[in-house]
C-alpha cells in the first residue's frame, strides 16, 4: 500500500487487493480491478502484527532463547540472534539499516533504495514475489517481509526451508511494536527504544500542533495514493490523516478503494494529497495534471484553491521508521499555518 514504487508495480499491487479479496495485504499479483467510477471496495490485508511470546532481557540485552510469533501466527524459537540477513520489503529494510545492522543484510528487494548503502546490496527480486533461487542462495538466517508478499507466496518460500517473517503493520504503533521486536530478535534492543522514542516525539509534536483545531475548523482530505486508488479506515494512510487533523472524505470506507470520481465531488475535498513522482500508465501524466483535468474536478475546493499536496512517494508508502516524518509532511500539507 505504497508508494514505494513504479506506477506499473502499483497497478500490479492494487490488482492483487482485489485479487485476495475476491479468493477470501496487499501483495501478490491478481485479478483485473472493477470498472472504473463504481467505488468498489477490496479487502483490506489481514491485520495482525507480529506478536512476542517471550523474552528476557538484562541490561538491554536479548537473552536467548527467544520465542516470539509473526504476523502469520508462526512461531520462531531464535537461539541466537540472526546473522544473515535478507529483507524483501522496504520498510523493513530501512528498520534494519536504522537499527544497525546494515553489514549483516546480504540481500534486498528490487525496490530497497533507503538508505543509500541499501541499494548497494544484492538484490533478491520484487517485494510481491522474490527470485526463488536467489532467496535460497543467500542462505539467510532469517528473511524479513512486509504487508506486500501474500500468503501464497510465504508459504511457498516457507517450503523451500526458507525461513520467512513477516509482518503486517496496520497502524503507526504496529510499526513501532515491530521495530521494538526487531531489536529484540537481533539484539539491538537499545537502538530500538531510541528510535521510537523519537519517532514518538515526532508524532507527539505533530498532535501537540494540532490539537486547538476545532470540529468546524478541521479539513476535509482526499488522498489519491496511486491512480484511481484511494483509502477508507483500517489504514495507516488514514490514521495519518486523522493524527494530522484532517478528515478523509473516504473514511466512511474501509481498507483500500477504487475512488468514484463523482464520489470526491460530492465531498468536495479542502486538500488533496498524492504520491510525487508517479506517472499514470494510461494518461502518460502525472498525478497532479491526471486530478486536475479530470471532469467536473473543478469545483473541488482543494482543485480551485490549489490545495493539491504532493508528498514523497517513498516515505508515504513504508511503513517503517519514517513514518512518522511522513505523518509530519501530511500535517504541513493541511495545516502549513500550523505545523513548522
Amino acid at each position: 500500500m505504497y508508494w514505494d514504487k513504479t506506477t506499473r508495480i502499483k497497478k500490479r499491487l492494487l490488482a492483487a487487493v482485489l485479487s485476495l479479496a475476491l479468493a477470501g495485504t496487499l501483495a501478490g499479483c491478481g485479478s483485473a480491478a472493477p470498472a472504473p467510477g463504481q467505488g468498489q471496495q477490496a479487502e483490506s490485508p489481514k491485520a495482525g502484527d507480529a506478536r512476542q511470546e517471550g523474552s528476557v532481557t538484562s541490561a538491554k540485552r536479548t537473552t536467548y532463547p527467544l520465542t516470539v510469533k509473526d504476523a502469520t501466527g508462526k512461531e520462531f524459537v531464535f537461539e541466537k540472534a540472526p546473522e544473515r540477513i535478507v529483507s524483501t520489503s522496504p520498510s523493513e529494510t530501512e528498520t534494519l539499516f536504522a537499527l544497525g545492522l546494515g553489514d549483516q543484510v546480504v540481500g534486498v528487494s528490487d525496490f530497497c533504495n533507503y538508505p543509500a548503502e541499501a541499494a548497494a546490496k544484492p538484490k533478491v527480486g520484487s517485494i510481491i514475489k522474490p527470485n526463488e533461487e536467489a532467496l535460497v542462495a543467500a542462505n539467510a538466517d532469517l528473511v524479513m517481509t512486509g504487508v506486500s508478499m501474500n500468503m501464497t507466496v510465504v508459504e511457498k518460500l516457507r517450503g523451500l526451508k526458507v525461513n520467512l517473517f513477516k509482518v503486517e503493520p496496520k497502524t503507526l504503533d504496529d510499526v513501532m511494536s515491530n521495530i521494538l521486536l526487531m531489536g529484540q530478535i537481533f539484539d539491538r534492543q537499545e537502538q530500538a527504544e531510541k528510535l521510537v522514542d523519537s519517532m514518538k516525539a515526532e508524532r507527539q509534536k505533530v498532535l501537540d500542533a494540532v490539537k486547538d483545531l476545532k470540529p468546524e475548523q478541521k479539513k476535509k482530505v482526499f488522498v489519491e495514493f496511486s491512480p484511481g486508488w484511494t483509502v477508507g479506515k483500517g489504514e495507516y494512510i488514514d490514521e495519518l490523516i486523522s493524527l494530522a487533523g484532517g478528515i478523509n472524505v473516504a473514511g466512511g470506507e474501509k481498507g483500500y478503494v477504487k475512488l468514484s470520481e463523482e464520489k470526491v465531488i460530492a465531498d468536495n475535498p479542502q486538500i488533496i494529497l498524492y504520491p510525487t513522482g508517479i506517472i499514470d500508465e494510461k494518461s502518460n501524466k502525472p498525478m497532479d495534471q491526471l486530478i486536475r483535468e479530470r471532469s467536473g474536478w473543478d469545483r473541488i475546493e482543494a482543485v480551485k484553491s490549489n490545495r493539491l499536496v504532493g508528498l514523497d512517494k517513498d516515505i508515504m508508502s513504508r511503513p517503517g521508521p519514517r513514518i512518522t516524518q511522513a505523518l509530519t509532511e501530511v500535517a504541513k500539507g493541511i495545516y502549513p499555518e500550523l505545523v513548522k
